[in-house]
Order: C-alpha cells, then structure tokens, then sequence
C-alpha cells in the first residue's frame, strides 16, 4: 500500500514563519491593510518559540479578515511570494522530500496557513497535494468570510489527514510526518513514523519521553543543537574557541578572509598531530560559521568522545572499507550549502614520510570537489605536533611558560580543473590525481619555507611520529606512507 509522508510549513519545512512573506505579497496587490500595531514581534515570537495559543486565535480570524477579497487576486498574490518563500525552505528539507519520492511515498504539505496562499508554492516544490485550511468562496469568487471545512490546527490537522488517507487508499500508521509544534502531537501520535523537527520546547519534552526522532533540517543528519534556544552545539562551542583559552600553545592565524562568508566551501589541511583539528576549529571560529570534519572510525568509536565528535557535525570514515558513504554525506552538507574539512593525507604521517617535502594526499577531496563544484579552500598547519606530539595520548598542557608557535594559515582558493563535459562522476576520477597535486601543492606553498627542505630527523623525532601505544618495529615503520596505516 502507498504511504504518505505529511510535512509542516512554518518552523519545518520552512526556516521560520511564512505569514510575513505571504502578507508582503497582499499587501503589494492592496488585498490586506498596513500592518498592525506588534504585528513583527508576532513573527519574531513564533520564530523563536513555536506556535502559541494567541497566534492561534489570530490565525482562526482569517477567514473573516478576507471576506469579500477575490480568490483569483490571492492566489496571484500568493504566486508572487514563491520565489522568497523557496528561498526559506530548510537546507536539507529537499533531501528529505526527495528521499520519499525515491521511497514511492506521496508528498503532502500538511499545514494551518490557508490553502490558498500556499498551494502552488507546494506544487512547485513537488509536492503531491496541500492539506490546509480552506476559505469559502461565494459564486462571484470571493471570500464569503466563513471556512470551507474545518480550521487545519492540531485535532482538526490529524482529521483532515485521516480523511485525506482514506479517499487515497493510504494506511494512515504507514504514514510518516514531520512537525515543530506541539498542537501537532495528535497527528504525530496516529502515524507510524513521527518526527520532531525543530521542535518547540514542550514538544522537545515530548519526542524524548515518546523516542520520537528529533531532525534539524537546517543542519546535517545527527548534529546536536541545544533544546530551547536552537542553536548548533557546534557554534556554541565555536564561541569559546578562543586562542586565548589555549595557554600552553602560542597562535599565529591568518588568511580567514578567503574562507567563504556562505555556501558549500572545502577546507583541505594539512595533518601533523591530534591537535589539527583544534586548530581549525580556532581558524573557523574566527568566521561565523560552522564545518563539518571527516575523521578516522576510531575517534567516533572512543567513549564520549565519539558522540561528541558525531554530536558536532563530524563524518565517520572507515578507511578500508572502500566505502563511499562519507563522501556521499559530505556531498549532502555541501550540496545544502555547509562547509567540509578534510585531511586528504588521510592521517598523520609516520617515520620519513612525516619529514617529506612533497606533500602525499588521497583522491577524496578532489573526487568530492568536483562533484559538488564547491570551492577548495587550503589551510597550512605548522606546529602543533609540538602542542600534541603523536606519541602523547593528551596535549602537553603543562606548556604555559613556554609554548610552541602554532601557525595556520587559509589560503585562496585552488584552482582545479573542472571540465565536466562528461559525467560528473567519470571527471571527477579522471582528473583526482592532478587535483589532488593541485591541492597538496597550494597547502604546501603556505607553510614555512623549512617544511619544503630535506633532512634527516634524529631517531627521537621518527619516535614521535608513532602512536603512544605502538608496538611494532618502529624501522618498518620509519618507511612507510601516509594512507597506508
């Protein structure tokens, strides 16, 4: 049997509310008056809290505000808001729609705001029908002031939905939805998949109790984001990323500027120590954004600090696997417009290879960059296998009287080739190798001018390149290559 997934507007599907969008667009064909006294702190309310009974009670006037407003010039009104109400759908609520049509399951926005106001926007996103509030017309095609059915709000929503299944021949409990509101609970509680999408406070409450999945559709699959207040953990915890919370290590950051301000963006680094990651996280709190990191299973696998990491927007890689899953969700936050940083080395060198001149990178930036057209953006890292060495299984905190110079610096972006006159896929293998050279050569040209010169390191040195808890034959591995490990 077909199933169906129903889908929220305001706070779900859309990043806020759609009213002031929608009444923008009336007011411009003179179809409602100037606004009304508190009506934008309204708004700003309802952005930050959700639904409340007061903007309930308003919404309920509809019906009588419009009377005798003609149907045709609403919905050409309405029309005309497409272009900026599209502009707020949620970054990663276009995965989500398109995950369902790839399941076979009908596309149903299910919301309070008025059918008409909102119906050839949902058609235009793909969706398959509108359940929403409905106002009579007369025969001269104008509001008659009165509803056509009843108020689509909480029991009335799951109503409208129950008969909506019934006349399509769908099994309500093979039904997915997706809300932020409370009032929606009814709805959430008859189907057989709910999920609380950026939900109010006291439905937060409730998704827990009930194990409902929580989504946070303007940010990737899994981030954490904190309960009432809405923001990101991870840009929370940016805002404390301070160099100067950092005594046992010394600073030097530059070339933030040629981070992008918005849109996908790859950050490609070079990899020398633990602390790596640190040191980009510094470097990106210097921006008002957020990244997601591709890191090794074992970081995610560690207790706390694996959930923490997931918890923060970070990509599990299993290397080995030959899995192409982590390039497939870091394709999926930079396609929704987040940015991605990755070590193409793949981990830190070992032995000689730490020491070599020519930096060594894998194909997945590369593959990842031209499949997305996002632009790369290089960071050269220097020192901070001096703040965490290899072979230390915590930083060298005790460091505060004299700590090493760490330096870091993003540099503009690298030029790659990009020809795509064939498929994506088949341009983006053909041209990994030279890209990746391309890439590894431009991190390479913003570290100091010793990184680029031959030497031989002391035994000591090749010692710290391994792990604390390495066991091998430290001359076997002196030789090997970055990857392989």
């Amino acid at each position: 049997m077909t199933a169906a997934a129903f889908i929220d507007l305001d706070r779900t599907l859309l990043s806020g509310a759609s009213g002031p969008v929608i009444t923008a667009s009336l007011r411009a064909a003179r179809l409602v008056p100037q606004s009304f006294p508190g009506e934008s702190l309204l708004y700003r309310v309802f952005n930050t809290v959700g639904e409340t009974l007061p903007s309930i009670l308003l919404a309920r006037q509809g019906a009588t505000a419009m009377k005798g407003k003609s149907q045709r010039l609403v919905r050409e009104a309405a029309r005309n808001a497409i272009p900026e109400l599209t502009a707020l759908v949620q970054p990663f609520a276009r995965q989500l729609l398109h995950k369902h049509r790839e399941a076979g399951d009908k596309l149903v926005l299910a919301t309070t705001t008025p059918y008409d106001f909102i119906d050839e926007f949902a058609r235009s996103l793909g969706f398959d029908d509108v359940i929403a509030t409905r106002f009579a017309v007369d025969a001269g095609g104008l509001y008659s002031g009165e509803l056509d059915g009843r108020f689509a709000w909480s029991g009335g929503k799951l109503t409208a939905v129950g008969e909506w299944c019934t006349a399509n021949g769908v099994a309500i409990k093979e039904c997915s939805a997706y809300t932020d509101s409370v009032y929606d609970s009814p709805l959430l509680e008859a189907v057989g998949h709910p999920h609380a999408v950026n939900p109010d406070a006291r439905l937060q409450v409730l998704a827990a109790a009930r194990r409902w999945p929580i989504l946070n559709l303007d940010v990737s699959p899994g981030v954490a984001k904190v309960p009432v207040i809405g923001t990101e953990l991870q840009k929370l915890a940016l805002t404390f990323a301070r160099p100067e919370l950092i005594p046992f290590a010394k600073f030097t950051i530059s070339g933030t500027e040629n981070i992008p301000a918005s849109g996908p963006a790859i950050l490609v680094g070079n990899h020398r120590s633990y602390f790596d990651v640190f040191a980009v996280s510094l470097t990106v709190g210097k921006t008002s954004r957020t990244v997601r990191f591709l890191g090794k299973k074992e970081v995610f696998d560690a207790p706390v600090i694996g959930q923490f990491a997931a918890a923060l927007g970070g990509i599990r890689v299993d290397r080995g696997t030959g899995s192409d899953a982590p390039l497939e969700a870091a394709e999926a936050a930079l396609e929704a417009g987040e940015m991605v940083a990755i070590m193409p080395q793949g981990t830190i060198p070992r032995g000689r290879a730490f020491f070599d001149p020519v930096l060594q990178g894998r194909w997945g930036a590369a593959r990842l960059a031209v499949r997305t057209g996002a632009p790369v953006i290089p960071v050269g890292i220097w020192g901070t296998e001096k703040v965490w060495p290899r072979n230390s299984q915590v930083p060298l905190v005790w460091n505060v009287v004299n700590p090493p110079k760490v330096t870091i610096t993003v540099g503009p972006e690298v030029a790659l080739r990009r020809d795509t006159s064939d498929s994506l896929a088949s341009a983006a293998d053909a041209y990994a190798d030279d890209n990746t050279k391309r890439m590894m050569s431009a991190i390479s040209n913003l570290l100091p001018p010793e990184s680029r010169e031959s030497r031989e390191p002391t035994d000591a040195e090749l010692r710290a390149t391994l792990p604390s808890n390495y066991k091998g034959d430290p001359t076997a591995e002196f030789t090997r290559r970055p990857g392989t490990d």
